[in-house]
């Protein structure tokens, strides 16, 4: 009779949290989406704290900041444990507006070429 409660109990943990992190994911998409809409498109940091690397990544990216919202996802943080997972050997990792871009370090060619898609893109209609 003990056991029955605890599963129970374990199950809607579980069904709270993966909800939450639905949430989560969905919010970030959300803004994504609606950050693209304006001229700007959304640079992502996934990063922790502490990350030389990132903080590094951020200080060759400062003359390109004009170009683009940078957006900061602290992988650590609870609701985002699916970005953990995947990038917990990785970071920085990088995504622009949603996309996989680069990771470990600031590629600046990379994020050159596909800045002036997007603006040539943005330009075109």
């Amino acid at each position: 009779m003990f056991l029955p409660v605890i599963h129970r109990i374990k199950m809607l943990w579980f069904q709270e949290n993966s909800m939450q992190l639905a949430k989560c994911s969905f919010r970030l998409l959300l803004r994504n989406l609606s950050a693209s809409k304006t001229a700007l498109p959304v640079l992502t940091l996934f990063t922790k704290h502490p990350c030389p690397l990132c903080d590094e990544a951020k200080e060759v990216l400062e003359p390109y900041k004009h170009r683009f919202i940078l957006q900061e996802v602290d992988i650590t943080l609870p609701e985002n444990s699916a970005w953990y997972e995947r990038y917990k050997f990785d970071i920085p990792v990088f995504h622009l507006n949603g996309q996989f871009l680069m990771m470990h370090r600031v590629n600046i060619s990379k994020l050159e070429k596909h800045l002036q898609k997007l603006e040539q893109q943005g330009a075109g209609g």
